[in-house]
């Protein structure tokens, strides 16, 4: 039975892991999709903004994430699409919810490092909040433990059997994503 679909992200700069999972923790679907276009700056502020003044960084930022936005909402579809079912739910890592805001405090240290995955998780969340997705965050430290835990003696089964069961690739990026979607999931059905 397939049932809610729920999908886990394990992001990087420009490209993702995307883990679909259905409600008893199968796995429906795995890709890794392009979160920006090709050529585009993948870290506008950390690396490609780092010798432009404010202005520029802001013009620069402001051309990746309109990228950022198409080929999110190109990957998104694409899995829809290839699903049995709507997707219910995402799971994305967290950030903090007080990260500045200010293109110049950002573009400072301890920030700058931070600014760029943040921004992409950011417009993921927007994004699956448009369509409906209810978003839900994880710490990428605990959430493989979080998982374990929660399955209790089908941990090794369900977050690491998909690579026998399923072929390469099945590695850590997969295996957060998946534990994501119960973590997330098992927050939605305490709610």
């Amino acid at each position: 039975m397939i049932g809610e679909l729920r999908l886990g992200i394990a992001d990087h700069l420009g490209w993702a892991v995307a883990v679909t999972a259905s409600a008893d923790h199968g796995v429906v679907d795995r890709r890794r999709i392009a979160l920006i276009e090709p050529g585009m700056p993948a870290a506008p502020i950390h690396h490609e903004g780092r010798d432009l003044d404010d202005a520029a960084t802001v013009a620069l930022i402001a051309q990746a994430q309109a990228s950022i936005v198409r080929a999110t909402s190109a990957a998104f579809d694409e899995i829809a699409a290839a699903l049995p079912a709507p997707v219910e739910s995402i799971a994305l890592r967290s950030w903090p919810l007080d990260f500045p805001q200010d293109i110049a405090v950002q573009r400072r240290s301890p920030w700058e490092a931070r600014a760029d995955p943040i921004m992409y998780r950011k417009l993921l969340s927007e994004l699956a909040d448009e369509r409906g997705w209810e978003v839900h965050l994880y710490d990428a430290k605990d959430v493989e433990d979080r998982a374990a835990r929660m399955l209790g003696g089908r941990a090794h089964e369900i977050l690491r059997g998909p690579r026998a069961t399923l072929g390469p690739p099945w590695a850590k990026d997969h295996r957060v994503a998946l534990a994501a979607t119960i973590v997330g999931g098992r927050s939605a059905d305490a709610q």
